[in-house]
């Protein structure tokens, strides 16, 4: 437990490996020294390799010792970043910034040290294939792809150059996060004519009155009511707010993040492009989407591109359909003629179509879906199907109350703490924080980061993982009763997927551990998980009246499964929208100078639509916030189509769960020991099939999505629904 006598005070608590973290001790003014400390232990690691001879060079003293070399700093920089996330400062972002060129700079130069490459391969050559397992094998054979593709392989110019692109490119996607963390945060709307908001939840009008009134707006008996561009606050905002004048202004606010000066990210994207191809260039590759792909599933980029159009082909025209049935329904409304809608009129017309065609209001399940309840059941249902017990931990913030055992420390009073542990050995498997509600002072979205990367030996755990997971979710009202939406749940479920994969890792090699997986293969755990917040037997779960204690009514449950795949159709056309502009982006941009990025964008979002509109005004280019691709490191950069390429494979093997029950543990076991567990020490395509017996079909996905039928399917021809990768 931290902070209970000066004992326990960390020299260095940045790398300092306490369990759990002394996050009180983590400051802003420790960052410098500690990333100093932790770069100089690193760089002991890694000489102590280099001096190796070639003769004595083997996989323990190589391999085994570069996995651990760095280990510190890895952990360091772990922390930092998560506090950059959920932290921001104006001094966290100053010794943030000054530590990232060093740290990137550090590890973008470890695999092209010729004296380190020379280690690794004599290691290769001595370790034969009949002194190590399939295991060490297939560790040895990453780590030597690792150095190639770093270009250990170029002369001394070309690795300078990489290094350099690399610290480049770090500070670059920083900048980008930043300008649209702060743009994000600087717009707000005030409303003080409630009857704009007539219709609008009671629980997302609680928060924005609660949250004018934090910001000293308005008062208790003369209410304002406070949005902001932040998920839980725009989104019903888009969906229920009354005045289309405030709508739009709301929308081009959105669509002004990271493109207005002084934060226009469009120069950023630019330099961004071009340094990415000169990196996929000096690699020789043709692209740097064949860079990212060429280890993932997909293997190069046209084979993720012609992923992405298949599926567009099967869609066909059900998005033209969708958005002609939406301009009907408004002018039969409105009396005006049949038009396309404006974009920050599609939310409010969707949502009023969808209540007239389905009599279904998705804020009506809200009740069914208090965050407590919604967690307790997710546990609920990890501990039944794969084999967990998860338990909470008292948490404080700073010192610990007087008399307080077991507790662990936090970064805010919001964040609660977990244990994980194998139901059948009571081995600890890992721990969790969680993070779930929005703060300035916290980047938008959701996601699960690693803090701490467990270690697995032939007898079980010897260090836990440690993991985090955050979301920006409805907060709580005054009375601390925080109600979801069913997106949110999803939400939920998707990030503790994400989690599972990690903490049931058991492979005793960290770097093939947990999500350490190919990029399009690391959504499948995730997307399957939101499966379980559709069926009827998972959801009474969690789905409990926060009063009542009640289930969901089943004409209710009936109406919400009936509008599941209402406007699928533009859902899917808009993720592979998106899909294709990264790729488009990451294979044609040539990086001539002045050439327009808005011209591939544009270009690339007409082909997928076929060249129809698909909304009166068009919206502006994306690229100048799309985090996905330029902010935080960039990580889906030539790899956003791994949403679609995970999906279509978690429908295939959500399959596997319908066809003996969706809570039946055995298969659930299956699934842990097939995919959860081995992390990357088996080729993706193996670990498939080991689960579900065959090589995956889009077929599951098409018929989940009411795209086709199951007539359909059968008539087809069964090359449509191949799913074509490489092994």
């Amino acid at each position: 437990m931290c902070g209970t006598s000066m004992d326990q005070y960390l020299k260095h608590p940045f790398i300092d490996q306490i369990a759990p973290i002394c996050w009180s001790e983590l400051k802003p003014s420790r960052i410098g020294e500690d990333i100093d400390v932790a770069i100089a232990l690193a760089e002991a690691d890694l000489r102590r390799i280099e001096s190796i001879p070639a003769s004595d060079a083997g996989y323990e003293n190589v391999f085994m010792a570069f996995e651990d070399a760095g280990n510190a700093l890895s952990e360091a920089w772990s922390k930092i970043e998560h506090l950059n996330n959920v932290m921001d400062s104006a001094e966290l972002r100053d010794a943030y910034n000054a530590a990232l060129p060093k740290v990137i700079g550090f590890f973008s130069a470890i695999l092209r040290r010729p004296a380190l490459w020379a280690s690794v391969q004599a290691a290769a050559h001595n370790s034969s294939r009949e002194s190590v397992s399939p295991l060490q094998r297939r560790h040895m054979d990453e780590i030597l792809a690792d150095f190639r593709e770093s270009g250990a392989d170029l002369d001394e110019a070309g690795r300078n150059r990489l290094g350099e692109i690399d610290s480049e490119l770090a500070q670059l996607t920083q900048t980008y996060s930043e300008n649209v963390l702060d743009a994000t945060n600087e717009w707000e709307l005030i409303v003080d004519d409630q009857s704009v908001l007539d219709g609008f939840p009671d629980v997302s009008l609680e928060a924005a009155r609660l949250s004018a009134l934090e910001k000293g707006y308005g008062t208790e008996q003369e209410p304002k009511w406070r949005f902001t561009l932040k998920g839980p606050s725009f989104g019903p905002f888009m969906r229920f707010s009354n005045d289309p004048v405030l709508r739009e202004k709301a929308w081009r606010a959105a669509c002004a993040v990271g493109a207005v000066a002084p934060r226009d990210n469009g120069d950023l994207v630019v330099r961004i492009l071009k340094l990415r191809k000169e990196k996929a260039s000096i690699l020789g590759k043709a692209h740097y989407a064949d860079y990212s792909t060429s280890r993932r599933m997909a293997r190069s980029g046209l084979v993720a591109r012609s992923f992405l159009t298949k599926l567009r082909d099967v869609l066909q025209d059900a998005p033209d359909r969708e958005l002609d049935d939406l301009a009907r329904f408004r002018a039969e409304q409105t009396g005006d003629a049949v038009d396309l809608v404006e974009p920050w009129d599609l939310a409010w017309w969707s949502e009023k179509l969808r209540r007239s065609a389905y009599d279904f209001d998705e804020e009506s399940l809200r009740p069914w879906f208090s965050i407590d309840r919604v967690i307790s059941g997710m546990f609920q249902l990890a501990e039944t199907l794969f084999g967990l017990s998860i338990n909470a931990r008292p948490t404080y913030v700073g010192r610990p109350d007087v008399g307080q055992s077991n507790g662990v420390e936090v970064w805010h009073e919001q964040v609660g703490y977990y244990d994980v542990f194998d139901r059948d050995s009571g081995r600890l498997l890992g721990g969790f924080f969680t993070d779930w509600f929005p703060r300035a002072s916290k980047r938008s979205g959701a996601w699960m980061d690693t803090l701490r990367q467990g270690e697995w030996g032939e007898s079980g755990p010897v260090k836990p993982h440690l993991v985090v997971l955050c979301g920006n979710l409805t907060p709580p009202d005054a009375d601390g009763l925080s109600l979801l939406t069913h997106d949110e749940v999803t939400t939920i479920f998707h990030e503790f997927g994400h989690l599972l994969h990690q903490i049931c890792g058991r492979v005793p090699v960290r770097s093939l551990n947990g999500i350490s997986v190919a990029w399009d293969f690391v959504e499948l755990p995730s997307q399957l998980l939101e499966n379980w917040c559709w069926e009827r037997e998972s959801l009474d779960l969690f789905a409990r009246h926060h009063g009542s204690g009640e289930t969901i009514p089943e004409d209710l449950f009936r109406k919400m499964i009936a509008a599941r795949n209402f406007q699928e159709g533009l859902g899917i056309l808009r993720q592979l929208a998106l899909g294709i502009l990264d790729l488009e982006l990451h294979i044609s941009f040539i990086g001539s100078d002045g050439e327009p990025v808005e011209d591939l964008e544009s270009f690339a979002t007409r082909a997928i639509a076929n060249y129809r509109p698909t909304l009166k005004t068009q919206s502006p280019p994306i690229h100048r916030n799309f985090g996905h691709l330029f902010g935080g490191g960039g990580g889906y950069a030539a790899g956003y189509y791994s949403y679609k390429w995970s999906e279509v494979l978690e429908a295939d093997v959500f399959g596997g769960f319908k066809e003996h029950g969706v809570l039946n543990a055995e298969i659930g076991r299956r699934f842990r020991d097939c995919i959860l567990s081995v992390g990357k020490s088996i080729e993706p395509m193996d670990a498939f099939i080991a689960f579900r017996g065959r090589t995956p079909s889009l077929a599951p996905y098409l018929k989940r999505s009411g795209l086709l039928t199951d007539e359909e399917i059968r008539i087809s021809d069964p090359a449509r629904f191949q799913f074509g990768t490489s092994r």
